[in-house]
């Protein structure tokens, strides 16, 4: 596989017939996809965890969140680690550019200025991913398991999580819930 043949700055769209219990309806932002494998977030499972709440465990300030910021799930994979997904680059300490002025961090500065209401206006905070072993989601997305179409930042920080899967199949350009899970690739 060379590089053109990657997937980048994608959504992964988990079709109907897709029974894992983690994933069923699940947008996933794909951060990374090469000859090793794949690390995704899962963009649409908020969690009963508020943020203002995690960042006062951390010993963070978080005077400037409201009370409607969520945690999401990322994925089942190290669900004590926490990515950032945001606009802006903001030079901090460790940051990914995942696409044209999208990027994941995982540095303590980003929700320290969070907290203080001078971080990134749009932002996704997640703990957890999903991770898929070299050649494993190429498998899957043959299965029938996904389906992939480019990132729509609209679904990303914008639609309420409850939406986004639907919203997201819609920009597959099909009703994916009227596929059959036995669908063929051309």
């Amino acid at each position: 596989m060379n590089d053109e043949d990657f997937l980048k700055h994608q959504f992964l769209v988990a079709m109907p017939s897709l029974e894992d219990e983690n994933f069923v309806q699940t947008v996933s932002l794909l951060c990374e996809h090469n000859d090793s494998g794949a690390i995704g977030l899962v963009i649409n499972r908020p969690t009963d965890l508020k943020l203002g709440d995690m960042m006062e465990q951390m010993g963070l300030e978080h005077g400037a969140l409201g009370d409607e910021a969520i945690v999401f799930w990322g994925g089942p994979v190290q669900p004590e680690r926490g990515f950032v997904v945001h606009r802006q680059p903001g030079g901090w300490e460790s940051s990914l550019e995942v696409g044209q002025d999208l990027y994941i961090t995982t540095s303590r500065d980003i929700l320290r200025a969070i907290g203080q209401g001078e971080g990134p206006r749009d932002y996704l905070v997640v703990l957890g991913y999903a991770g898929w072993g070299a050649g494993q989601l190429e498998s899957e997305i043959l299965h029938n398991s996904w389906l992939n179409t480019p990132i729509d930042e609209q679904i990303l920080f914008r639609t309420p999580a409850r939406d986004r899967w639907q919203a997201a199949t819609r920009l597959l350009g099909v009703d994916v819930t009227q596929l059959a899970g036995n669908a063929g690739h051309a």
